[in-house]
């Protein structure tokens, strides 16, 4: 085998995280008539997760190209109504705290189809969308929000400076682990922000993914999972320096980091010592605290089990909702199938008729619960648990029930 370099200080990397075996990518939603040209196995790659002993940095190896991954991209954020509003939250408070305004640029990375950027728009703040899945930037076009589509790094970077100039803000929301090359990434944040600029980045914080056991958010499109020690380190590399942090609840446990030029010299705020603070306490400045996530993957796994064989046995029918990447490595870890999930449902009509990947569980309009009324409906996304249980209060009527995976098997009243 290669040896694994890590992608933010280069040095080899040998420690395994979590090992998940081998997987279909989490986002290769099939037609059916796909199914028939690949005869029922579609592509499957190492899911082996590493951290490096010298940076902490957790990555998986870039086995699967980019272009593979995000070409023909299956998921929109706007399908998500608690996500949106979030953003409208962030777009609301920028424009006050950095006195944005027609003379500002705002420059989202990874802006898919407009979800954020709208409302810059409708602010009358200018923007620029850069979203290298084409599919998805035509609706953020489509939305009035003018997008490149590109995929960033130094060379993209560089030539958005010359035709529309440096980013008073710049977004990275939920990108910074599907980036393969994290320096150029980075570097191209660094060329692309104003002297006086601020960069805003957004990413679930691994701290929480280690503490609740959340392996679901591991696919092969996450190449990185950071914790504050590692993103601060990947922005210093290239000149920036982190000044303030914000703990939030999305994405099962995010970090908003907000960053400028080292150059300008901004003092960190007690948000940023505090999180700090919170990571040494955990371990997470020692490699050892790494270790030992594999058998609470596999306790996971045994209850998901558990639990469908149980049903199964009363006679009680599950379905699932969400068509979401985080429970297409759940299903494919668990070994689910038809006869334990019937279908799964889902807003988007992009995934609608589809086939999940690995498994092959069809995709159904949510109108489909309430015409099979299941006992269990499965919410797989279950960061959106409350915004997925209240459009699903109706299954009460016959005592039907939510139900969650991760980190434990939790059933709803």
């Amino acid at each position: 085998m290669t040896p694994v370099t890590c992608r933010l200080c280069g040095a080899p990397v040998t420690r395994t995280f979590v090992d998940l075996g081998s997987m279909p990518l989490a986002n290769a939603y099939l037609r059916p008539e796909d199914l028939e040209r690949l005869h029922g196995q579609e592509p499957r790659y190492p899911l082996h997760v590493l951290v490096c002993d010298r940076c902490l940095l957790v990555q998986v190896e870039g086995l699967v190209s980019p272009h593979d991954l995000f070409a023909d991209y299956a998921y929109f954020s706007s399908y998500s109504d608690s996500w949106v509003e979030h953003s409208r939250r962030f777009v609301s408070t920028a424009i006050t705290t950095l006195d944005l305004g027609p003379s500002s640029l705002v420059v989202e990375v990874a802006s898919n189809d407009g979800y954020l950027l709208q409302h810059f728009v409708k602010a009358g703040v200018p923007v620029l969308g850069i979203e290298p899945a084409a599919n998805v930037a035509a609706v953020a076009v489509g939305r009035g929000v003018p997008t490149d589509v590109a995929f960033f790094g130094r060379t993209t970077a560089t030539r958005l400076v010359a035709e529309r100039g440096r980013a008073d803000l710049i977004v990275a929301n939920n990108v910074l682990a599907h980036v393969p090359d994290l320096n150029d990434f980075v570097a191209g944040l660094a060329l692309a922000l104003a002297p006086d600029g601020v960069l805003s980045v957004e990413f679930p914080h691994l701290l929480r993914l280690i503490e609740e056991a959340q392996f679901d958010t591991i696919y092969h499109e996450h190449f990185s999972y950071f914790s504050l020690l590692t993103a601060e380190r990947a922005l210093a590399r290239h000149g920036l320096a982190a000044f303030d942090v914000e703990q939030l609840p999305t994405h099962g446990g995010s970090l908003r980091l907000w960053a400028a030029s080292a150059a300008a010299g901004r003092a960190p705020t007690a948000g940023l010592e505090e999180v700090r603070r919170m990571e040494a306490e955990a371990g997470m400045t020692q490699v050892e605290t790494y270790a030992g996530f594999g058998p609470r993957v596999d306790r996971c796994r045994d209850q998901v089990l558990d639990f469908l064989s149980a049903a199964s046995a009363a006679g009680h029918s599950v379905v699932g909702y969400g068509a979401a990447a985080k429970g297409n490595t759940l299903l494919n870890y668990c070994g689910v199938t038809t006869s334990d999930i019937a279908y799964v449902a889902d807003r988007s009509t992009e995934k609608q008729g589809r086939l999940l990947p690995g498994t092959h569980l069809p995709v159904e309009p949510p109108e489909r619960i309430f015409e099979t009324r299941p006992d269990y409906v499965a919410i797989l996304p279950w960061n959106l648990r409350a915004e997925i249980e209240a459009q699903l209060s109706g299954i009460a009527a016959w005592g039907g029930r939510c139900v969650t995976f991760v980190p434990e098997v939790k059933i709803g009243t």
